[in-house]
């Protein structure tokens, strides 16, 4: 199985400046490349706490692709329908370039309207536009003339550029936990980027299937491999002990998970029209929520624990059909954890 490093912080970085959290990113990506790990994901996020430092992964990524030597550098996710998909192609193209071929990205389709006054026309058919757009997305990497309209008015054929280093572009679909998502990631034949947690490992052993088959029964896509990988992000802490990575993983994920909580019930208010009733959740009934999902973790779903811990879980996950774990390690410890972390689960990497 191949480990990948995730950054999906919801930290404050007022205290430190945003400066100190790039830093810190960079300083935990050159440490997973020497380490050996396969991947550093870094999402696309807009006027939230959540991602503060991550409104663009394409310029993120060209930044650690220079100062890195062997790692995948992917978007994790690229919301493809703030998006012209042949501004996509010439971005991911540099890094492509910058590189030599370590790109990839996974498209989502886009959970916030505020985020879509970046293109106000594409929130309402998003999930037609992202799917539409993968496969335009894929010919025009490899090279195809496409039209488009110009500022005239008229239609005209042009192919990006810079020409990327690779062949194809890595795609992966990024799913939220619908059935639905991992069928259509199948029939389009990407990969697919999902997590381990809201659900249990049954449910998630179900989509796994359901995503098998789809891709299985589909037609051949251009760049697309023979088989698709399934890559899980899961809340990662690798201690010395289960009871030392509990109590430092403890208070940052507790937060993580409340901040966490507090938005996605404001933004399910903000696009479905509610009355902002479930914007009213008070500190007391955030605590418990979180108190919740982090005992949860602690049964299934996470690397929150010792090595042995850590290895178990990722053999179970192995067992599911999963072939990439994508740690989630900013959720609020300290560089310096993080750091010691990384080292421990390299140490049990190839043994997975």
């Amino acid at each position: 199985m191949d480990l990948s490093v995730m950054f999906f912080g919801a930290d404050d970085a007022s205290t430190v400046g945003h400066a100190t959290k790039y830093e810190d990113i960079l300083a935990i990506t050159r440490a997973a490349d020497r380490l050996g790990f396969t991947a550093v994901w870094t999402p696309e996020r807009h006027f939230q706490q959540v991602g503060q430092v991550f409104p663009n992964p394409a310029l993120l990524s060209a930044a650690l692709a220079v100062a890195t030597e062997r790692i995948h550098v992917r978007a994790g996710s690229l919301v493809l329908p703030l998006h012209h998909p042949l501004r996509v192609a010439e971005d991911w193209a540099v890094v492509d370039n910058l590189s030599r071929g370590r790109a990839g990205v996974s498209v989502a389709t886009g959970w916030h309207s505020k985020d879509f006054v970046l293109a106000p026309d594409g929130f309402a058919d998003r999930r037609e536009r992202a799917a539409r757009d993968i496969g335009l997305l894929r010919r025009l990497w490899a090279g195809e003339a496409v039209e488009f309209t110009d500022g005239t008015g008229e239609r005209v054929a042009v192919t990006p550029q810079p020409r990327p280093y690779s062949a194809a572009l890595p795609l992966w679909t990024t799913t939220s936990g619908s059935p639905a998502t991992w069928e259509a990631a199948g029939r389009l034949r990407t990969n697919i980027l999902g997590a381990t947690i809201g659900q249990t490992r049954e449910e998630l052993a179900g989509k796994i299937r359901l995503y098998r088959e789809a891709y299985e029964a589909a037609p051949e896509q251009p760049g697309a491999p023979a088989r698709g990988t399934v890559t899980l992000m899961a809340h990662t802490y690798a201690g010395v002990s289960d009871e030392q990575a509990r109590r430092l993983a403890g208070g940052p994920l507790k937060a993580y998970l409340k901040s966490y909580v507090a938005q996605t019930a404001a933004n399910n208010a903000a696009n479905k029209g509610a009355d902002g009733r479930t914007d009213e959740l008070t500190d007391g009934q955030l605590d418990t929520l979180a108190e919740f999902a982090f005992q949860r973790y602690l049964t299934w779903g996470s690397l929150l624990g010792s090595a042995q811990t850590c290895r178990k879980s990722l053999a179970d996950l192995a067992d599911l059909g999963c072939d990439e774990v994508a740690c989630f390690v900013d959720f609020g410890l300290g560089v310096d954890e993080v750091l010691a972390g990384l080292h421990r689960l390299a140490e049990l990497r190839e043994n997975i």
